[in-house]
C-alpha cells in the first residue's frame, strides 16, 4: 500500500520483540495522482480503523496527535494522513487548481478504499478537526457504507455565522479589557468576510484575547511537545508553515460559503461532536447549533470545559476517554 517508506517505532511485546498483530509503518501513497504521506499505527490491526483528518487547510497535525493521543493506537488502528498540500505531502509543484474540496474528498475516498483493501472491507471511523471536519461531514454523509462513525472536533458548520461570532468576540473582549490596539485593528479590517491579510490579523488578536485556546493553553508548548515525537523534526515546522500558507490561500474562498447546517445535517451513521467551551476560532455556539440540527441514528455532544479549538491537545486524557468509551463501541457495533 505504501511506497517510499519512512521510519516509525514498532510496537513490542513483553519480550521486546515486535508485536505480531501490530502495524507501524509510514510512507507515501498515490492519491489523485499525487504522492501523499500516510502513517498507520496500531497495536492490534484488528482494532477499528481511525482516519485522522487534520485542520488547516494545510495544517498537518500528525506530530500533535502522536504527542498527545498516541494511547489511541492501543484501541484503534490509527491512520495519520498529511492531506494534499500539507506537511510532508506539501510540494511547491502542486497545482493550486487541484486544491478543491471535491479533489480532497476524492483523495479521501481513494485512501479509505486502499485501507479497506489492506485491512479488510470494514467501515472506518473518521475524526475531523476544524477544516478536517468539513471533509469528515461531507464524506460521511456521501459514503455511509464506508463509515462506522463520525467524530467532529472544533466542528465547522455555518462559516459565515462562525466568522461573525469570532469577530464579535474579539471586539467585545478588546473593549472589555480596554485594549485600544485590538480595537483599532478590528476597526481597520472591519467585519467579515475577510481576505487573507485581514483574517491573519483577526486570528492574531483572537489568540491574544483568549478565543483560540482555553485557560493556560499554549500553542508554543504544544509544538515543542510535538517535536519530541520519534517521527518529527524541525523540518516539520517549515513544511507546516509553507503548507498552511499555500493551502489556505488556495482554498479560503471555497470555505467561506460553507453552511453544513443547511447542506449536510442528515447522517446515516452515528455522530459524536467534541467542542471546546472556549472555542471562538470555529465558534462553539455555532457548532452546537449544528449538533441540534443533525439527524443521525445516534448523536452525542461532548463539551471540553477547559479547551478552546484544540481539545485533543488541551485536554488529552478527557478526549482519549471519549474516543475509547464512546466512539470505539460505535465502531465495534458497525
Amino acid at each position: 500500500m505504501l511506497k517510499a517508506r519512512g521510519r516509525t517505532p514498532p510496537f513490542r511485546d513483553a519480550s521486546g520483540r515486535p508485536a505480531p498483530a501490530s502495524v507501524a509503518e509510514c510512507g507515501r501513497i498515490d492519491l489523485g495522482g499525487l504522492d501523499q504521506w500516510v502513517m498507520i499505527r496500531g497495536r492490534d490491526s484488528a482494532n477499528p480503523l481511525l482516519v485522522v483528518l487534520h485542520g488547516g487547510p494545510g495544517g498537518s497535525e500528525t506530530a500533535l496527535f502522536r504527542a498527545y493521543q498516541a494511547g489511541l493506537e492501543d484501541h484503534f488502528t490509527v491512520v495519520y494522513w498529511d492531506q494534499r498540500g500539507a506537511g510532508r505531502s506539501y510540494a511547491p509543484t502542486i497545482p493550486p487548481e487541484s486544491m478543491t474540496i471535491e479533489r480532497f474528498l476524492a483523495d479521501l475516498d481513494e485512501l479509505v478504499d486502499a485501507l479497506r483493501a489492506r485491512f479488510g472491507p470494514r467501515k472506518v471511523v473518521l475524526l475531523g478537526h476544524s477544516w478536517g471536519s468539513v471533509l469528515g461531514v461531507l464524506y460521511a454523509t456521501r459514503h455511509p457504507d464506508k463509515v462506522a462513525a463520525y467524530v467532529g472536533v472544533g466542528q465547522v458548520s455555518d462559516m459565515a455565522a462562525s466568522e461573525d461570532a469570532s469577530y464579535a468576540y474579539v471586539v467585545a473582549e478588546a473593549e472589555r479589557r480596554g485594549n485600544r490596539k485590538a480595537i483599532a485593528a478590528m476597526e481597520a479590517i472591519g467585519p467579515p468576510p475577510h481576505e487573507m491579510k485581514a483574517l491573519a490579523q483577526q486570528r492574531r488578536w483572537l489568540t491574544a484575547l483568549g478565543g483560540a485556546l482555553g485557560p493556560g493553553g499554549s500553542l508554543m508548548r504544544m509544538t515543542v511537545h510535538a517535536l519530541r515525537t520519534p517521527e518529527a523534526s524541525v523540518w516539520d515546522i517549515v513544511r507546516l508553515v509553507r503548507g498552511s500558507i499555500f493551502s489556505t490561500k488556495a482554498m479560503w474562498s471555497q470555505l467561506t460559503p460553507i453552511n453544513l447546517i443547511r447542506d449536510a445535517a442528515r447522517f446515516e451513521v452515528p455522530v459524536v461532536l467534541v467542542l471546546g467551551r472556549h472555542d471562538m476560532q470555529v465558534a462553539a455556539p455555532v457548532s452546537a447549533a449544528y449538533f441540534e440540527a443533525i439527524s443521525a441514528p445516534a448523536k452525542t455532544l461532548v463539551w471540553m470545559e477547559r479547551s478552546g479549538h484544540m481539545p485533543p491537545f488541551e485536554e488529552p486524557e478527557a478526549f482519549a476517554r471519549t474516543m475509547i468509551d464512546t466512539v470505539r463501541p460505535l465502531a465495534a457495533g458497525a
